[in-house]
């Protein structure tokens, strides 16, 4: 049975396959060699192990923490509030975006103020945000919503805003509705957009979360930078920050997954 493609189509395929190998093998080697470096370092004396940690005694450290029942805590509350307030931000980006849409004198009146507050030093207005909530996950929620919601608002409607007019104008001309403009042009044509804006927002929504933990909890990986600064145990504060890293590039995989299955569809 012949082949579908021709040569040169599979002369092609194998290029962009063994492109993809080597850049796979080059992210991997990078890391491992970024690791072993920091290792032989800390162990020749050419960094201060207890200022710099190390990746072995990060795993001790982190091997420590799991016996005493504490790491698995502080991760998961982390992740929880990471989750829900990147599920409130996409709800309320989303809802917002299409209110400015259908509403041109709404979003003339409302643009300057997002505009604004986008601006404004989210790392600023925790300390007020605990003020008026409370030392509790209210705030650290908050501020990780802050901290994205602005911008991905005025992001998506601006992608509202560019959508394809004469699509638009066909639904018109078959006597379509404004509901059939967004349902079947406006949005199915931003889908990407909206998946691309919301892999930035994972990661804002985790640095958000990070400096909520940081003023405003007694549990999490933030909380746990924080105390480990305070008491110089520096294996805990380095461990953390290589779990923050984790976690960023797990969910920002999980979201480019999701925005290939999207465009597959």
């Amino acid at each position: 049975m012949t082949s579908p493609h021709s040569p040169e189509q599979i002369l092609f395929m194998k290029k962009i396959k063994q492109h993809r190998r080597l850049v796979r093998f080059l992210q991997w080697f990078l890391l491992l060699a970024f690791v072993t470096a920091w290792e032989l370092c800390s162990n020749s004396g050419l960094i201060n192990s207890f200022i710099f940690s190390s990746p072995s005694r990060m795993i001790k450290s982190g091997a420590e923490l799991y016996r005493d029942g504490a790491l698995l805590p502080h991760l998961g509350i982390t992740l929880a509030e990471t989750f829900g307030s990147f599920f409130l931000v996409a709800l309320f980006t989303i809802a917002t975006a299409v209110l400015l849409w259908w509403n041109q004198t709404l979003s003339e009146i409302l643009e300057p103020y997002l505009v604004i507050l986008n601006s404004l030093p989210k790392s600023a207005m925790a300390p007020i945000f605990i003020v008026w909530l409370g030392n509790n996950m209210k705030t650290i929620l908050v501020t990780a919503i802050s901290v994205a919601i602005f911008g991905s608002i005025l992001n998506l409607y601006t992608s509202f805003l560019s959508t394809e007019p004469d699509k638009i104008k066909l639904v018109r001309t078959l006597n379509g509705s404004r509901i059939d403009c967004l349902t079947k042009v406006v949005l199915p044509l931003n889908l990407p957009a909206l998946l691309s804006i919301l892999k930035v927002d994972i990661g804002l929504c985790l640095i958000g979360v990070v400096i909520g933990e940081f003023l405003a909890a007694r549990q999490g990986l933030g909380y746990l930078i924080i105390y480990g600064s305070q008491v110089f145990k520096m294996d805990w504060v380095m461990l953390s920050i290589v779990l923050l890293c984790f976690i960023a590039a797990g969910l920002y995989k999980c979201l480019t997954v999701l925005e290939k299955w999207a465009a597959s569809r």
